[in-house]
């Protein structure tokens, strides 16, 4: 447990949260029930806390100020959030068409084959989607070039056959910079929550592998 608002029929959302963690340490004595327990303060730096957090794979830190009252449905900046992403290089092997474009589909190389990793929507600013585009000037194919599609299994970041139709093709030339991020991979070899980051051209787009397992 990490926080009360009621304790005892008094309502404690205008106590601050170290008063409220408090009171709330005193009632999981009193109860004395082993399931349950407070969760820590941490009185370490932010890099340090991020440090940890990668080391242990967590996947990110929540954060709140020491004097914040409680308000309930209100967005107060008294408490932050924090995503720990992985992150790396991806070959681009397609797109789905927007203003310009709408997402890119990335993926990397194993055993030669070039496999289907994530569709990357996330990320984008109206300059950068046009500047993105410029580069697949010339870079237009007429077959995929995942070995791994279409996918049978319909999930959340699966690419059926049905959405390959809404692709444009790519020769796989382009490899989008690291970081591409993301919070993990899926048991199904997907990435959850990734975000584009930039481009580069100093990677041969071969040399693009599944760098972080999970």
């Amino acid at each position: 447990m990490f926080d009360v608002l009621v304790h005892r029929g008094r309502r404690l959302l205008e106590e601050p949260l170290e008063r409220r963690r408090q009171i709330l340490s005193e009632a999981i004595d009193d109860i004395k029930a082993a399931p349950i327990g407070l969760s820590e303060s941490l009185s370490a730096g932010t890099k340090e806390l991020i440090r940890v957090a990668k080391e242990f794979g967590f996947e990110g830190i929540v954060a709140k100020r020491k004097d914040s009252l409680y308000e309930s449905g209100k967005r107060s900046g008294a408490w932050v959030k924090y995503k720990v992403n992985q992150g790396q290089e991806f070959v681009i092997g397609d797109y789905t068409p927007g203003n310009p474009l709408d997402a890119l589909v990335v993926g990397y190389y194993q055993e030669g084959k070039l496999l289907y990793a994530a569709k990357v929507r996330n990320g984008f600013v109206p300059n950068l989607r046009r500047e993105v585009a410029r580069k697949f000037n010339g870079l237009e194919a007429d077959t995929c070039p995942f070995a791994n599609l279409p996918e049978k299994k319909r999930t959340q970041w699966a690419l059926t056959k049905e959405e390959m139709k809404n692709c444009v093709w790519l020769k796989p030339q382009l490899v989008a910079q690291n970081l591409i991020e993301f919070t993990e991979w899926t048991p199904d070899g997907h990435l959850r929550h990734s975000k584009f980051v930039g481009m580069r051209d100093d990677k041969e787009a071969r040399e693009v592998v599944r760098e972080i397992e999970g």
